[in-house]
């Protein structure tokens, strides 16, 4: 089943605010992800990247570029309710 996003927000430190379709609110936490991946520290290299974040056709997922994406599967399943 897919948790599809509804509505998605960059806040400090890597974080991002998401608002799931079904009403469910998680944070998302980045940093992790950023001595994992190359490709998503680009988003401390390049300036306002991380800032750029938004929903995906459908609401499958987040992008910032074609390379910075993340699914709503590891939004969902990974993400902290609050």
């Amino acid at each position: 089943m897919f948790h599809k996003v509804k509505t998605v927000r960059p806040l400090a430190e890597y974080t991002l605010l998401v608002d799931f379709m079904t009403g469910e609110r998680k944070h998302y936490y980045i940093l992790p992800l950023l001595s994992r991946f190359d490709t998503f520290r680009t988003l401390t290299q390049i300036k306002g990247l991380f800032e750029q974040v938004k929903v995906g056709a459908g609401g499958y997922g987040v992008s910032r570029n074609d390379e910075v994406d993340l699914s709503c599967s590891e939004l969902y399943e990974n993400g902290v309710s609050i």
